[in-house]
């Protein structure tokens, strides 16, 4: 193929006739095959004179080119087919070098903006693999034609030399400091350059297009050159110098504080979001805001130097940025245009601002204009969301309730930025703004009809729900919270305007926790409105009093009055979902199933054939209807509630198989389309499989999905697969083990199935970029050892043949692991040779001595005995040792028979500890949905001389400080995991049930004892002669002890 041939092709590809369009799709498919291809694409995508689309195709071919075939891709070179490495076509060097000495002046000629985005992300591309090394004249070249920026003529070339090396920075934007090196050279080449090119920009005076573009890229390198990490020696200009950085902050302020006159900008909203001088005021505002909460504090960095800087910005460069950032947020009080995104920046600023003192006492002054001027005109509804309330109601309850609404929503950071000053400032505050929303309250009330102001009271509900916690903690404010809610918000339950109903609904969720202080009038009244808003002709005001009832319910003497209508509020809820798709709906409807589990078996077949109905919907919607695919999630979650809630009545369960037998089958099909929620599928099979008597063939005939799911595509759900695998394996074990399947054309056994999931989790690893085991790892390698477990304890006597193959794994592990810090999986590594122990201690003591290992397993099982806190590890460990007791001594090795005195030490000390531990009564634990306020009697907060410390922050920061001390991200792990760091939920020994719960430790205790002393008198008695003396009182004890419990009945 040729460069002509290739043009025809890609003009081709456009034909509408197929005839043309196929067999020109297919050539372009197989371009990389085509020696010299991305020579002829870039020549096709470079020259101007050819037709705009074709350029524009050939420069995303180039692109996609250069992305898979620059390099071999690591990834890739893992992956088999048919036993075959696969093979991945590499550029030659020959194209490689054409690309590079040509693609940058392709780039810098080109004037539509599409193409040059598309060389752009291709040299960005290529850029990741080649410079600095492979490509030197990159950056001298971009230099060169920035160099050029005060001759007009080149503005073309400058701005587009500008978009290439802001994705040369961008390939370093988020590398560890260490690994920075080709951009700290980049900044001290190029920022000499550009800052002279930025402070011409920012002149009043400048308005054209062109430098509003030159500008924004100026900024966006600024950005991706400091948004982590501030370049630093070796730069000759290191930025944590405030010499060298204050004039950066003197033109990011200058770009914020630009007049844009008003006849200069584009007439509608959306011309003017996208037009460029507003750009250059979003990036400005973003990195001010960055700044300040990456630098602007000293714990947020560490040592000296960062210290010192932080100092600097909080003194000095903040308080010059509020300047600017005030004057831009007075805009639109003012009467002049800002963007919803610079506002909400800008806001974003004055978050982190009030919790500095220098900052804050600057802003004090102007608080009230802050407040009342800023952020509660931005809280109200604006004349186009009532538009979209009225008119579109589906987009207006997903974009309410969408979780990146923080992110982008002036709203969100409005009321985030009050609910920050009353928690922080609240003694300067709290006064003025309740009086304030108060007279906003008390005017709409006593207003006619025609002069009322919804939206400036949905607004002044909407600030007090989201001071609800706050407000409820303090004693002053406390008892007028029932008055606040019967006077100013039942009312709205009745009001004419849709949103206000709406907004009555949502204040009810948030004070739900109010104790009403009549004789239940109030509660039944506001349970009564809920419920008729259920149907309410507006979907918003549905779906709030849909997340409503899920709050009322737990309120005391809610039941009463919901229970006769129950059939009703489940009949509503399903006729919502039907309408939206909304994940918050179908998690009131759980909580309700949840609340009243006791009466829900009447409705249990109902309920989950319309969930399986809504799941089906919402899955089929597409997975671009995010709302749609965590609705039918919880759809999921809801049908587990609705299982749990009948499993008194173990008859239904198969009732309900053939409903959901489907969707299992569709979630854990082999190609992993709906991987998540594969979680939910295996709760609700773990349901079906444990609570009846027995499983059906149809349940059965699930057991190999699972299995190729954990094979192909679902390795990380182990953890979630266990326990249904548990339950196949022990309500029937020996119909598990004759039980076949077909596995790749191929039939497989259940336990070859079992065996071979649990041998590749435990020879594989994983490993974070820090260097540190992935605890998560270990986690399931210790799920793997439980299924092991089960095997060993419920197939006794099946199994013999698979002892050899569970001793190689597991001795190979437990040598990696013999001197890890962390001795979880260890221990579970001794459960299992315990349990295979107990399944035959004959057979598993000669595997042991076959291996030559027999003393060193011991004699480490005996050190971590020490730390084992489980019942389930000390359980075992007792009825291990004592199946070794009950062996002849003729027949035992004798590297064991001098371990017994050891044994009968450690299982009469274990013994005693498991019947210790079980006189300890549990006790009750509040299960309460409402959180328990701390009543206070003034206000709370910092003085505005102190700067406001958050602990929860202050160890995330010094977690992350010492990970970029130690290079290292054990710590940061500890605090993002808590104490589940290296645990992973090992607090489920409690749901582990097996053939092992039959046993009676403390019998099986003293009969391996007895009947050890009773057939070999005289060896036991000279053991019994070197034990200590409190161990042989302490095994006299737990002797009498087991008399007692046998003749009362009681059991361990």
């Amino acid at each position: 193929m040729n460069t002509e041939a290739l043009h025809v092709a890609l003009q081709q590809s456009f034909s509408p006739d197929a005839n043309l369009r196929l067999p020109a799709e297919k050539n372009i498919k197989n371009l990389k095959n085509v020696p010299g291809a991305a020579k002829m694409l870039l020549e096709i995508a470079a020259e101007q004179q050819v037709q705009y689309e074709i350029r524009q195709a050939a420069s995303i071919q180039l692109k996609n080119l250069s992305r898979e075939c620059w390099q071999e891709r690591t990834f890739l070179a893992e992956i088999y087919g048919n036993g075959e490495r696969i093979s991945q076509v590499i550029l030659s060097e020959d194209d490689k070098d054409y690309v590079r000495l040509n693609l940058v002046n392709a780039l810098l000629a080109e004037p539509q903006k599409s193409i040059q985005d598309l060389m752009a992300e291709t040299l960005h591309s290529i850029a990741i693999h080649d410079f600095p090394q492979a490509w030197p004249t990159l950056l001298p070249t971009l230099l060169q034609a920035i160099a050029l920026s005060n001759d007009g003529s080149q503005a073309l070339r400058v701005h587009n030399a500008l978009l290439a090396l802001r994705k040369v920075c961008k390939r370093y934007e988020f590398k560890q400091k260490d690994d920075r090196g080709p951009l700290n050279d980049i900044v001290a080449q190029a920022f000499p350059l550009l800052l002279p090119l930025a402070q011409r920009l920012c002149n009043t005076n400048e308005l054209s297009i062109e430098a509003a573009m030159m500008l924004k890229q100026v900024l966006k390198i600024f950005w991706s050159s400091t948004q982590f990490y501030l370049p630093g020696d070796g730069t000759g200009l290191p930025l944590s110098n405030p010499t060298n950085i204050q004039p950066w902050f003197e033109v990011i302020q200058a770009a914020l504080a630009k007049p844009l006159p008003e006849e200069a900008q584009p007439k509608t909203t959306e011309e003017r979001n996208a037009w460029p001088w507003w750009k250059v005021k979003k990036w400005s505002a973003q990195i001010m805001s960055r700044l300040f909460s990456r630098y602007g504090v000293s714990a947020r960095d560490s040592g000296q130097e960062a210290e010192q800087f932080a100092t600097f910005f909080t003194n000095s460069a903040a308080p010059q940025f509020l300047g600017p950032i005030c004057e831009t947020l007075n805009l639109r009080p003012s009467g002049k245009f800002c963007t919803d995104r610079v506002v909400h920046l800008c806001l974003s600023f004055l978050d982190v601002a009030i919790e500095l003192a220098p900052t804050y006492k600057m802003l004090k002054p102007h608080q009230d204009f802050l407040l009342y001027q800023v952020c509660f005109p931005t809280i109200c509804l604006s004349a186009g969301d009532i538009e979209l309330f009225e008119t579109d109601p589906h987009e207006f309850v997903h974009r309410e309730n969408s979780p990146l609404a923080d992110f982008y929503d002036p709203r969100m950071s409005a009321i985030t930025l009050v609910s920050n000053i009353v928690k922080y400032r609240g003694k300067y505050v709290v006064p003025t703004l309740l009086s304030f929303l108060q007279s906003n309250l008390q005017r709409y009330s006593a207003a006619s009809a025609d002069q009322k102001n919804p939206i400036e009271k949905d607004g002044t509900l909407l600030i007090l729900g989201n001071l609800a916690d706050i407000l409820f903690k303090l004693k002053k404010y406390r008892p007028d919270v029932e008055g606040l809610l019967v006077t100013n918000v039942f009312p709205d339950f009745n009001s004419p305007v849709a949103f206000l109903r709406s907004r009555a609904c949502w204040m009810i969720q948030r004070f739900s926790f109010v104790n009403w202080t009549d004789d239940g009038t109030h509660l039944r009244t506001v349970i009564e409105l809920v419920l008729r808003s259920l149907s309410d002709p507006a979907l918003p005001v549905q779906i709030e009093a849909s997340k409503a009832l899920k709050f009322l319910i737990e309120a005391e003497g809610a039941e009463q009055t919901l229970l006769p209508i129950l059939p009703k509020i489940l009949e509503e809820y399903f006729r919502i979902m039907n309408e939206i798709g909304n994940d918050d709906v179908i998690a009131a409807l759980q909580s309700i199933i949840d609340r009243f589990g006791d009466h829900i078996e009447p409705h249990a077949i109902a309920l989950v054939t319309q969930l399986t109905t809504a799941f089906n919907t919402y899955c089929d919607a597409g997975e671009d209807d995010d709302d749609a695919l965590m609705a039918a999630s919880q759809c999921l979650e809801c049908i587990a509630t609705v299982l749990k809630g009948i499993h008194e009545r173990p008859e239904l369960y198969r009732q309900l198989e053939p409903t959901l037998l489907p969707v299992i089958r569709r979630i854990i099909s082999e190609d992993g389309d709906f991987i998540e929620y594969i979680e939910y599928a295996l709760e609700i099979l773990t349901f079906l499989t444990y609570f009846p008597e027995d499983i059906s063939n149809e349940l059965y005939d699930i057991f190999p999905l699972i299995y190729v799911a954990f094979d192909q595509w679902a390795f990380d759900y182990l953890g979630q697969m266990v326990p249904p695998v548990e339950n196949f394996i022990g309500k029937n074990p020996s119909l598990f083990v004759s039980r076949q399947g077909v596995v790749s054309n191929q039939n497989m056994s259940y336990v070859d199935m079992v065996f071979s999931m649990i041998t590749k989790t435990l020879t594989s690893t994983e490993t974070y970029p820090g260097g540190f085991d992935d605890p998560s790892s270990d986690y399931e390698m210790r799920k793997a050892l439980s299924l092991y477990m089960s095997l060993l304890l419920n197939c006794k006597g099946m199994l013999d043949n698979y002892l050899p193959s569970i001793n190689d794994i597991v001795l190979a592990k437990l040598a990696e692991k013999v001197s890890a810090e962390i001795p979880l999986t260890r221990i579970d590594l001794f459960i299992v040779i315990g349990s295979a122990l107990l399944y035959n201690p004959q057979l598993e003591l000669m595997e042991l001595e076959k291996r030559g290992v027999t003393q060193q397993v011991l004699s480490q099982w005996f050190r971590d005995a020490e730390n084992m806190d489980k019942w389930l590890s000390r359980k075992v460990t007792v009825v291990g040792f004592c199946s070794i007791l009950q062996i002849p001594t003729a027949s035992l090795p004798e590297s064991v028979k001098a371990l017994i005195p050891q044994i009968i030490v450690i299982i009469t000390k274990m013994t005693a500890k498991i019947e210790e531990e079980a006189k300890i009564p549990v006790g009750d634990e509040d299960d309460g949905v409402f959180p328990q306020m701390e009543e206070k009697e003034d206000l709370v907060g910092f003085d505005e001389d102190q700067d406001v410390h958050n602990s929860a922050d202050d160890a995330y920061l010094e977690a992350l400080n010492l990970q970029n001390l130690n290079g290292g991200g054990d710590e940061l792990a500890r605090f993002l995991m808590g104490d589940a760091y290296g645990g992973m939920d090992d607090d489920d020994d409690d749901e582990f049930i097996s053939p092992l719960d039959e046993i009676e430790t403390l019998q099986f205790y003293k009969g391996s004892l007895s009947t050890a002393f009773g057939r070999e008198p005289v060896f036991f008695q000279e053991v019994q002669q070197t034990l200590p003396q409190e161990i042989v009182q302490l095994c006299q004890q737990l002797f009498v002890l087991a008399d007692v419990q046998a003749q009362s009945g009681g059991q361990n």
